[in-house]
Order: C-alpha cells, then sequence, then structure tokens
C-alpha cells in the first residue's frame, strides 16, 4: 500500500485491508482526461492501493436524458481506509477534478465517483449508503464492474455478472480503448 499522505494521516484506518469497488462517470468536458486524471488520483490515496480498473463504456444517462451521454469505468482499490474516511476523499477528488454538486443528482457532471463497494460492510448512514442502494439496476456500474469481478456476490442482490446480465436492455457500449 501507498505511505500515508498528510490529507490522509490517521483518517480511520482499519487493521485490515478492504477490498473497495468505485464507479467513475463523466460527461462534461473532456471525459476520457478526466476519468484518467481521477484513476491516477484513486492510486495516490494514502493506505490504498489500486489493484485494477475496467475498460471505458459509453452508456446512456439515467433520469435526465437530455444531456450527453458518459464514459463509465470501474476501479478495484484495496484500502486501509474506513468507508467514511474513504468518501470524504473521494469527495475532496470530485470538487478538484471540477464537480460542482446541483441539486440535481441525475445530471450531467463533469465526474462522478461512487463507493459502489466496501468488503465486508453494509450500512446506511447519512450520505453513505454500502452496498450502493442502486447498483444492481445500474448498466453503467454492472458492465464495467463484471470485467474486474463478476462472480462477487452482492448481498440480497446476487452476482455482479447475473446483475449485469438483468441489465443488458440498457445502452452500454465498451470502448475498444485503453486508457
Amino acid at each position: 500500500m501507498n505511505n500515508p499522505k498528510s490529507a490522509n494521516a490517521g483518517a480511520g484506518v482499519p487493521a485490515v485491508p478492504a477490498d473497495v469497488f468505485v464507479g467513475l462517470g463523466a460527461n462534461l468536458g473532456e471525459p476520457m482526461v478526466t476519468l484518467a486524471a481521477c484513476r491516477a488520483r484513486l492510486g495516490a490515496i494514502g493506505y490504498t492501493e489500486l489493484v485494477a480498473w475496467s475498460g471505458l463504456y459509453r452508456t446512456a444517462p439515467v433520469g435526465f436524458s437530455d444531456q450527453p451521454d458518459f464514459l463509465n469505468a470501474v476501479c478495484h482499490l484495496r484500502t486501509g481506509l474506513e468507508p467514511v474516511a474513504l468518501v470524504g476523499i473521494l469527495l475532496d477528488i470530485e470538487r478538484d477534478l471540477g464537480r460542482v454538486r446541483t441539486a440535481d443528482r441525475n445530471g450531467p457532471r463533469v465526474i462522478d465517483i461512487d463507493l459502489l463497494f466496501y468488503e465486508g460492510v453494509s450500512m446506511e448512514a447519512a450520505h453513505l449508503h454500502l452496498p450502493h442502494p442502486r447498483l444492481h439496476e445500474r448498466g453503467f456500474v454492472l458492465h464495467p464492474w463484471a470485467e474486474l469481478s463478476p462472480d462477487l456476490v452482492i448481498p440480497g442482490h446476487g452476482s455482479i455478472r447475473a446483475l449485469r446480465d438483468g441489465t443488458l436492455d440498457q445502452r452500454v457500449e465498451r470502448l475498444p480503448i485503453t486508457w
């Protein structure tokens, strides 16, 4: 794991690292550049290792269709940070990359980072639900995630592969590029 960074040092560090999956999405500005910058920032989080990342997917917007398509990906991290501390860092990364939060959570955005799953943790807090409460119905998350961990079971829902197969009616296209 990376050495602690000053912003993270001592911030809710558990004894045993956990596998974590994070969803990334962007549809404003230069999404591919922003997602690559985001991935680099994830790899620099203290007490955290960037294990793997999916390919890039072009996906239809959800909820508010009058906006550009999204580029989406999923990253696998192994972290020694507690969930709340990790989410705080993810929000900082969003802000640093230009994210401005608005009342419309389904609107266009320069970057969106969602903590989807944190190994061994099920929780419902004011600003954090684990596993992510809508991940089982979102092809833009499940298709890239299935590249990384298709047999992972989401409690109460099933495997990532089976969940992905339930979203085949959604417009999700894997791009033939590396990032």
